[in-house]
Parts: structure tokens; C-alpha cells; sequence
């Protein structure tokens, strides 16, 4: 299979036909061997009827997966990958706001060399205090504590390879920071504009809430890769740092005491540095426990330290697809 369209699903009956048509239309005079995954992520209108109608008349080409709940957008796209078997894997919303005839100018793009091809809602059709506004502080936040700069997080359209999809696991919101996933394991990543429609039938399926739920989930994704590897740099840096600090601040009360007579307990900075002495040193030995952890992950799986773009011998180049 060489390209597979992943779609969660979720209250959108009126949406799915139209879906289906505006995939033909963009894929079929590609000529590829291609899937369209819808993933019904525990729908209460007639969404999986119509799934099911789809499914019925293409056979070939459509594949229904039915959750028994609502789990969310990340598992359903997270589903949607692992029941998909196409070289290059593309990511579409299913109420007919990211444009499906992007994909074509996508797929181009991957195969100038890069492994992501993020989408850009350069000119988005959203509400701006609600939705615009938001995503566009979130994208500045993501951007500047993950380093990687992208507009547009909060676009579902991606087009991803195969191999840059293994190896982690999707929870939360982190469908969203797959890209920065990606580029730990040295993925290039593009971003190009892509159209962007106002919805026409359905309700928006989230609010202002979001947000928050996607900050919190940046502390998670910016700890496993940055510090996953090497969790001893988090806890023991914090530890020396309030070590040092408790230390600096004893070293005070103690010259105060000799040289002015000022009793070193009657003020609180002897607790609060005695405190810091005490929770660097927990720190430091909390990262000795989680680089044990790490090891044993590493070791009882065979997980790789590394990841291989391709293998060169003499003038031939093997691609390894561990990425």
C-alpha cells in the first residue's frame, strides 16, 4: 500500500460522504495503491451507518474501525495508524475543514526528501477570541520550549513516512506533537499552507478547554525528549541547584553567627535552607533511581539509543526504516 488516509470520526454524519468524495477526487488520479481509515471514535449520531454505507460500496479502498466509546481524537488517530499499512500515512479531520485536494501538494513535498509534512491553516475560518487566538499562543508556546517552530500545531492535515510513526505511543492531546517526536529521532519536517473551510454542518467538538489540556500535555512531551534518555540531567540539576542554594544560605547564617552574634535559628532561612540541602539531595537520588529505570526500559526491550536514516556501502545506499 502506498498511502494511507487516516480519519477520526465523531458526530459528523452529514460530514463522512463528502469526506469520502473529496479523497477520491484528490487520490485516485495519483495513481497509487491507497486506504482511507475511518475510525469511529464512539459516535452517537449516524456516523457509522454512513461509514459502513461507504465501506459497503468501496471495499477496496475504505476500512471502519469501531471504537466501543468515546476515547478521543489521539486514540483514534492512534488506531487509525496502527489498523493502516501505507508507506506514507496522512492525517485529515473529518468535518470537511482541512481540504483533502491538499494532499497531492503534500505528498510532493515528502518526496523532495522530507520525512513530516505539516499542514499550515494559513487562513483560518475559526472564531479568532475562542479558537484563533488561542492556538496561535499555544503554537508560539509549543514552538519555543520544543524548538520546533512550526504555525500550526493544531492541524490534524500531516503527511507522515511510515518509520517516523514507530517506536512511541500516542496518549492525552500528543497527536498534536508527534512532529517534535519525529524530529528526536532526526525527521525533516516541512510545513506548507493549506486551505482551510468554515464548517458547514456539525458542532465543534472542542473549546477554549483544549488549551489547557494541550499545556499540560507540553510539560509530558518536552520531559520525554529532552530528558527520557538521561533523566539524571533534570533531577540532578535541580538537585545541585537547591544543594547549592541551602549551602549558600547556611554559609550566610554561619558568618552572620561568628562574626555579628545573630543566632543562626531565630530567623526562617535555617529551615528553609536546611529544607533545600535536604530536597537536592532527594533529587539527586531520584535521578539515580530513574537512570536504573531507563536502563532496565532500554535493556528488557531491546530498545535502541539510536535511530538510522540509512546505511551507505561503497555507491549504494540501503534505507534502514528505523526512524
Amino acid at each position: 500500500m502506498d498511502l494511507s488516509i487516516v480519519v477520526p470520526v465523531y458526530n459528523e454524519q452529514e460530514n463522512i460522504k463528502s469526506v469520502y468524495e473529496a479523497v477520491c477526487n484528490a487520490i485516485i488520479p495519483l495513481k497509487k495503491k491507497w486506504e482511507l481509515v475511518l475510525v469511529d471514535d464512539g459516535s452517537s449520531d449516524g456516523s457509522l451507518q454512513e461509514m459502513k454505507t461507504i465501506a459497503q460500496k468501496d471495499a477496496e479502498h475504505v476500512r471502519v474501525i469501531v471504537f466501543r466509546r468515546n476515547f478521543g481524537q489521539t486514540a483514534a488517530i492512534a488506531a487509525g495508524i496502527d489498523h493502516s499499512t501505507g508507506d506514507v500515512v496522512v492525517l485529515c479531520d473529518a468535518d470537511m475543514q482541512n481540504d483533502p485536494a491538499d494532499i497531492p501538494m503534500m505528498l510532493e513535498k515528502l518526496n523532495e526528501g522530507y520525512d513530516v509534512v505539516s499542514g499550515w491553516r494559513y487562513d483560518r475560518q475559526d472564531k479568532f477570541l475562542t479558537r484563533v487566538l488561542p492556538s496561535f499562543l499555544a503554537n508560539k508556546l509549543i514552538s519555543s520550549v520544543t524548538g520546533v517552530h512550526l504555525h500550526d500545531y493544531g492541524c490534524t492535515l500531516k503527511a507522515y513516512r511510515r518509520e517516523i510513526l514507530s517506536g512511541f505511543h500516542l496518549y492525552g492531546e500528543m497527536h498534536r506533537f508527534i512532529p517534535v517526536y519525529a524530529n528526536s529521532v532526526g525527521a525533516k519536517i516541512a510545513e506548507v499552507r493549506v486551505h482551510h473551510h468554515a464548517r458547514k454542518y456539525g458542532k465543534a467538538k472542542y473549546g477554549l478547554e483544549r488549551t489547557f489540556k494541550v499545556i499540560l500535555d507540553l510539560f509530558t512531551v518536552k520531559f520525554l525528549t529532552t530528558f527520557a534518555n538521561k533523566p539524571i540531567y533534570l533531577f540532578g540539576g535541580l538537585g545541585i541547584a537547591l544543594i547549592l542554594a541551602g549551602g549558600l544560605v547556611l554559609l550566610y547564617l554561619f558568618i552572620r553567627r561568628v562574626w555579628f552574634q545573630v543566632s543562626v535559628t531565630a530567623t526562617p532561612w535555617f529551615l528553609i535552607s536546611v529544607t533545600s540541602v535536604i530536597m537536592g539531595f532527594q533529587s539527586v537520588l531520584n535521578g539515580f533511581i530513574a537512570e536504573l529505570l531507563v536502563r532496565t526500559y532500554h535493556e528488557s526491550q531491546n530498545k535502541p539509543t539510536y535511530t538510522i536514516r540509512s546505511i551507505i556501502n561503497g555507491s549504494s545506499t540501503k534505507s534502514t526504516g528505523k526512524e
